[in-house]
C-alpha cells in the first residue's frame, strides 16, 4: 500500500494498493478528482496539477535503514525528477520558440491572416507547456545541486 498527500493539503491522504509508480500517482489522482466533485477538498489546485506533484507519504521504518541511506534515495528521486523535466523542456523548446515568433506578428502593423492567427492561438498551448515545464526545470535543477553532493559523497571511495 502506497499513500500520497499534497503539499497545499498535508492532511488529505490518499492511499492506492501497490508500489509508488505512475499507475498508482494516477490513481491517486483519480481519487483526488473524486474528492475535488464532491466538494470534500477545500484546496484549490493551480491548472496543471500532476500526479507527479503528489508526494508519497512513507511510514517510519524500523528496519536498518540509516538517515544517510535516506538521503541517498531522496537524491537520486530528485536528480530522476530533474531527468523528466529536463526532456520535458529539450521536447517542447522548438515548437515554443515557433510560437514565440509568430506572436510578434501581433505586435507588428502588418496584416494578419486568420490562419496565422488561428496557428499563433493553437500555439499558445504548447508555449504554456514549455513556460511551465521551464519554471519547474530551474526550480528542480537548483534544489538537485545538494542532491549531487549528496551522491557525491555516498560515492566517495
Amino acid at each position: 500500500m502506497v499513500q500520497y498527500t499534497l503539499a497545499q493539503s498535508p492532511e488529505v491522504i490518499l492511499s492506492v494498493p501497490g508500489k509508488d509508480s505512475a499507475k498508482a500517482r494516477e490513481k491517486a489522482m483519480d481519487q483526488l478528482i473524486d474528492l475535488m466533485d464532491a466538494g470534500k477538498l477545500d484546496t484549490d489546485l493551480a491548472d496543471g496539477f500532476s500526479a507527479q506533484q503528489l508526494i508519497e507519504v512513507k511510514e517510519p521504518d524500523s528496519s536498518t535503514t540509516t538517515s544517510d541511506e535516506d538521503a541517498v534515495i531522496q537524491a537520486v528521486q530528485l536528480l530522476n525528477q530533474l531527468a523528466t523535466l529536463k526532456l520535458k523542456v529539450q521536447e517542447s523548446r522548438a515548437e515554443a520558440l515557433k510560437v514565440r515568433e509568430q506572436i510578434d506578428l501581433l505586435f507588428s502593423d502588418k496584416d494578419v491572416s486568420e490562419d496565422e492567427i488561428a496557428s499563433i492561438k493553437d500555439g499558445f498551448k504548447a508555449l504554456k507547456n514549455f513556460a511551465q515545464s521551464n519554471l519547474r526545470y530551474r526550480e528542480a535543477k537548483s534544489q538537485a545541486e545538494e542532491a549531487r553532493q549528496i551522491l557525491d559523497e555516498a560515492l566517495k571511495v
